[in-house]
């Protein structure tokens, strides 16, 4: 409908409980009063976003405090020219709706950065909910027609203007961990600004992960990360990657001479850049350009000790790694190290499911003897479902070997009974770091096997967990404890390493780390022992920033 004022009239809909795909910068935007909670709840069903947390859109810092807490450092943040959504702990009792953002310590809080942004809030409202406009894991909208069709079952009302956007970018993400601003997503804002190297490389093109994609072009010193593309898990995230590809070659003017990308042969971006027969390509293992992106950042062409933890990475004896200790340069690795292989029953079922990855930690301590265990999270199980469960592990029936960290929270969360399934990656670790114990401290038992790599038992922590279970210890002390065990175990590694190689520097990356307390935690106490260690902050150490370490990686090759 045409109206005499529309801004004026979208804030009183936005009100009024409606939803309001409002076109911003990057994308539409679905707007929505936060402090109405049956407004927000309508949003995520429409959506199709569960649980994940909503990005609020809050009028100025004074409107963000009544809600969050602000440091200075976290103000600045909010007002820097690049106007992230930044992370800011809740203020209690929470004064926004519940459902913004549920079982979380967190608000994702941003401030206006358009002129229609600010008539907007400038209308009465203090604070609203501002998520991308799209279903859940699709690119963004950017397009009016587009808009109409793509958004008519979700938003009521549309606010558009005749400006076209010609490149969708998502709004950046950050948070302060470590005395340091850290990008959880580096997108609008921060793109095409280039990440400075060490050394003159060849052109090469680096195609990125599966999950939070991004594409790299490398020229000469100058590493650039593309804004933020998503899981390539549809066809229509598939045509915004080969856009963005597109896109960046024309307007840095390069030719790549090498093309770069994960060694998972089903991979979208491995399967595009195995099709391209024009340049040659060079296969980087996910946990390698982890760890390569965060020394290409830090300028480091001297082996470091690389500890790479996330999810899921192929690795070359055809497990999923993802708890990994890798001796690396630019040009290559060893692994000396990782948490010994459990299986994942059901394969990418036990992502979305970690109560499985729960009965496969269980099962790996105490084999059968398991169902005596009594434990609140076994008796809440189906109980004929839980022991197929148990027997494809034990088979090996669709339950690939992992040794990925990312698995043992998912388990630990599970065992606990803090999250039997999951809405969207890692929420079962996000909730686990958010109840441990801020002033608790101790750990579980751990051991180091030496071959024939070296290899964390995990049956002593678990066990010792499920102890502490019985004896009715509390969620939130049983998290702070593994925490610190986690700390103390990959630290006591490093230490060994060390007067193996003689190596003082350690490389930190991985989904993992974007975990405050690990991350904090392990950098204090490797700090305590000497070492120089080595965090992300100019490109995400999630898979949003493996397309860096990509490129760098095969441009070392190249150039050596």
């Amino acid at each position: 409908m045409a109206v005499d004022d529309p801004i004026a009239k979208t804030a009183q809909l936005i009100r009024n409980g409606y939803i309001v795909a409002v076109k911003g910068l990057g994308g539409f935007h679905l707007a929505v009063d936060a402090f109405n909670d049956d407004a927000v709840e309508r949003l995520r069903a429409r959506k199709h976003r569960e649980e994940k947390p909503l990005a609020v859109m809050a009028a100025d810092v004074a409107a963000a405090s009544a809600f969050a807490r602000v440091a200075p450092e976290d103000a600045e943040l909010l007002l820097s020219p690049q106007r992230p959504i930044v992370l800011l702990p809740k203020k209690l009792p929470e004064r926004l709706a519940f459902s913004v953002a549920p079982r979380n310590f967190y608000f994702g809080v941003m401030l206006p950065y358009t002129p229609l942004h600010y008539l907007l809030l400038a209308c009465g409202l203090n604070a609203v909910v501002m998520t991308s406009a799209n279903l859940s894991e699709e690119p963004l909208v950017i397009d009016n027609e587009e808009a109409f069709v793509r958004l008519s079952g979700i938003a009521d009302y549309f606010l558009v203007h005749d400006r076209p956007i010609y490149l969708r970018s998502d709004d950046s993400i950050v948070r302060r961990a470590g005395g340091r601003t850290r990008l959880i997503r580096r997108s609008r804002g921060f793109v095409p600004v280039p990440v400075f190297l060490k050394a003159q490389l060849p052109d090469v093109l680096a195609c990125g992960a599966e999950l939070k994609n991004t594409v790299c072009l490398i020229k000469g010193n100058k590493a650039f990360v593309s804004q933020h593309i998503g899981d390539l898990e549809n066809p229509s995230a598939e045509d915004f990657f080969r856009l963005t590809i597109d896109h960046l070659q024309r307007i840095l003017d390069i030719s790549p001479q090498v093309i770069a990308c994960d060694a998972h042969p089903d991979y979208l971006s491995t399967r595009w850049a195995a099709a391209r027969t024009d340049v040659p390509v060079v296969q980087v293992q996910h946990h390698h350009a982890h760890i390569a992106a965060c020394m290409a950042e830090h300028h480091l062409d001297e082996r470091v000790i690389g500890l790479a933890f996330d999810g899921t990475g192929l690795g070359p004896d055809g497990t999923i790694w993802g708890g990994e200790a890798l001796v690396a340069d630019l040009a290559g690795y060893e692994r000396v190290g990782h948490l010994a292989y459990v299986p994942m029953p059901g394969g990418a079922a036990a992502i979305k499911a970690p109560w499985r990855m729960g009965l496969a930690f269980l099962h790996h301590a105490y084999e059968d003897a398991l169902w005596e265990l009594g434990l609140p999270f076994l008796r809440g199980l189906a109980h004929d479902q839980a022991r197929i469960v148990v027997q494809m592990a034990a088979r090996r029936v669709n339950s690939p070997l992992t040794s990925s960290l990312g698995r043992l929270f998912d388990g630990v969360a599970a065992i606990i009974g803090l999250r039997g399934v999951v809405a969207f990656e890692g929420q079962a670790a996000m909730e686990l770091e958010m109840i441990a114990d801020r002033h608790a401290h101790g750990t579980y038992p751990f051991h180091w096997c030496t071959e024939p790599v070296r290899h964390a038992d995990v049956v002593p922590m678990v066990t010792a967990i499920v102890d502490d279970i019985q004896r009715g210890t509390p969620a939130f002390i049983i998290s702070r404890k593994f925490h610190d065990t986690l700390t103390a175990m990959w630290a006591s590694l490093c230490i060994a390493l060390r007067a193996q190689t003689g190596i003082d520097r350690v490389a930190l990356s991985g989904g993992c780390f974007q975990n405050v307390l690990l991350l904090e935690g392990l950098t204090e106490a490797l700090q305590k022992e000497d070492f120089l260690v080595y965090s992300q902050q100019q490109v995400p150490t999630n898979d949003g920033g493996i397309s860096l370490g990509q490129a760098v990686v095969a441009g070392e090759i190249i150039r050596r």
